[in-house]
């Protein structure tokens, strides 16, 4: 394979000429730029940067806003990971802002309580972990920001959001009106998520947050404090205590996020550490170690058949059986070790070496697909996803999610927002890496990812919706490598391997699915290479309409280079949502 020059726009592409519908033209910019799932939580971005913040403040601007653009995907009671590309070092560092579960929160408690499943219902407010978002938030900027901004300067723009009300978008509207009774089933304060009139807004109806403002304006003013101590705290520990959970006030007064170092996969690197790219992802318990292990597994069934996966027809019935299988043997053991690396041992080197990813290829058949299960390297999730960048170079990946849509839809009293239900990526099973424990983090779906050549930023990406986002990583990727631009990356279509999100109706299953289920096909792949996969074994659907959510919704910033040496920033925002890219002038 020639030498990958990801820094510029692949010469062969053209897009007019792509056999996928690309609506949107990428967006370019030589200054800041922000891409994300809503227009006006772009502009909150913009202001920070404008206000001379980098993209670390600009993202959690953005984040913040979203939470009232959006407050179907994300809200205040969230968790968050992010990565951030530092360009003076030239280093990748994150943040996992993702919380534990109540220090007394048991197996044997579960089951008193009538939990009989495998995991935790998602209604069930034994589910809620302790809210970290404000802590991801504050040390996002501690750690990263420009210094040069207040936490309440880079609050601003979502308490006025907040306050004067945001006109609802189309897609947040289906999602709102698809939660309505979930919300009212599930808390007395349900009014503070509704319209006056008591129904879910109509595109176009302006919602107002005053509640969701004031708890802005605590963590602006108070910091840690302002949320994880005084009315907020007792407002969350009240409302979880009420519905059998045993969270207390020294669970949240004890949350902090906390700096981490990624992982990463080096992908068609040669022996001398060139051409190729890496693919950087938050370490466990976030499922970004997925996306890794299915990179390597590619890798080495290329090396096994001697084939290359980007000379193949894009979209082919032996592409998308290769990424589908690659798949499915990367969630086999995502969705068994991944876990709260604190608590237990996640073994990320072996399931990262070659000789383990090698195995794991071994067991596909480039002919027909197969039952799959768990290896032992030892022995031998509603989102949303944004990213920013800044003139100096510096670029924020950035995640946030309630999990299921409005998490389990109760709301602690004058707070305005829903709680999550991330504890319901436990497994309840005795010795199961992934059970439940007090002060234990979960399994996670959200993450964000960055790639890199040759230590220079190439791209900050993520594709949400619960677990298709290692899912969307790999193909959003294999797109940019092929040339697409970084709009069309997102536009081709793409598959799903079940159902990607969390799901009431499907209690008793581990946290990732059944991966031998279903495999969704997005309109826009041909019905002859459906027809072909299904006689390899597969179990094909057609993903038409509003059901196309499933498979996710991305954003990509790329770092580019013109003939005149000078960084461009092109951008693209996923059509499969309401969002955009913006550029600063």
């Amino acid at each position: 394979m020639a030498p990958i020059d990801f820094t510029r726009l692949h010469p062969s592409y053209n897009p007019q000429f792509s056999h996928f519908p690309s609506r949107r033209s990428t967006i370019f910019s030589t200054k800041g730029a922000i891409a994300t799932s809503q227009p006006l939580a772009c502009q909150a971005g913009l202001e920070i940067l404008n206000k001379g913040g980098n993209a670390a403040d600009a993202a959690v601007a953005t984040a913040a806003a979203l939470n009232v653009t959006e407050p179907t995907c994300t809200d205040a009671s969230i968790d968050i990971f992010c990565l951030f590309y530092d360009a003076k070092t030239k280093t990748v560092r994150g943040i996992n802002g993702s919380g534990r579960s109540p220090k007394a929160l048991t197996l044997e408690h579960l089951r008193s309580q009538g939990i009989t499943g495998d995991s935790i219902p998602l209604t069930n407010l034994n589910s809620v972990t302790v809210p970290c978002a404000a802590a991801g938030w504050l040390k996002t900027v501690q750690e990263f920001g420009s210094g040069k901004l207040s936490m309440r300067e880079i609050l601003d723009p979502a308490i006025r959001l907040a306050r004067e009300g945001v006109p609802e978008h189309e897609l947040n509207s289906k999602a709102w009106q698809a939660s309505e009774n979930l919300i009212k089933n599930a808390s007395p304060n349900w009014k503070e998520m509704m319209m006056p009139d008591g129904n879910s807004p109509l595109p176009s109806h302006v919602m107002t947050h005053p509640e969701l403002a004031d708890t802005f304006e605590a963590i602006a003013n108070h910091g840690r404090e302002g949320f994880y101590k005084g009315r907020i705290a007792q407002a969350v520990v009240e409302l979880v205590q009420s519905g059998g959970g045993v969270m207390q006030l020294d669970d949240l007064a004890e949350c902090d996020a906390e700096v981490i170092q990624p992982i990463k996969y080096d992908f068609k690197v040669g022996e001398a550490g060139d051409q190729g790219v890496s693919l950087w992802e938050c370490p466990p318990n976030g499922q970004g170690l997925t996306a890794l292990v299915a990179l390597g597994i590619i890798e080495a069934v290329e090396l096994q058949h001697g084939i290359d996966v980007l000379e193949l027809e894009h979209n082919s019935a032996l592409y998308l059986h290769i990424l589908i299988e690659a798949l499915r043997l990367a969630f086999a053991g995502g969705s068994y070790y991944v876990t709260d690396p604190e608590v237990e041992h996640v073994p990320v080197e072996e399931l990262l070496s070659k000789e383990y990813l090698a195995k794991r290829a071994a067991l596909i058949d480039l002919k027909k697909t197969g039952s799959i299960t768990h290896g032992d390297p030892i022995n031998s999730s509603d989102t949303v996803y944004l990213a920013t960048a800044d003139k100096e170079g510096n670029s924020c990946s950035f995640i946030a999610s309630n999990y299921a849509g409005f998490g389990t839809g109760a709301i602690p009293k004058g707070c305005g927002f829903t709680l999550q239900n991330r504890g319901t990526g436990f497994t309840l099973r005795e010795g199961h890496p992934n059970n439940v424990k007090g002060g234990k983090r979960p399994y996670h779906t959200i993450i964000p990812a960055m790639v890199t050549q040759n230590g220079e930023l190439l791209m900050s990406y993520g594709v949400m919706g619960g677990f298709m986002q290692p899912q969307g990583h790999i193909q959003v990727l294999l797109n940019k490598l092929r040339g697409f631009s970084s709009q069309a990356s997102l536009d081709a279509p793409r598959f799903c391997i079940s159902a990607g999100l969390p799901d009431a109706s499907k209690k008793n299953e581990d946290a990732a699915g059944d991966i031998n289920s279903e495999i969704w096909f997005e309109e826009g792949i041909a019905p002859e290479v459906v027809e072909e996969l299904k006689a390899m074994g597969h179990r094909c659907e057609r993903a038409t309409g509003y059901k196309r959510s499933i498979l996710g919704r991305g954003q990509v910033i790329q770092r580019v280079v013109d003939p005149n040496g000078r960084r461009v920033w092109a951008c693209g925002s996923d059509l499969r949502g309401d969002g955009c890219a913006v550029g600063q002038i």
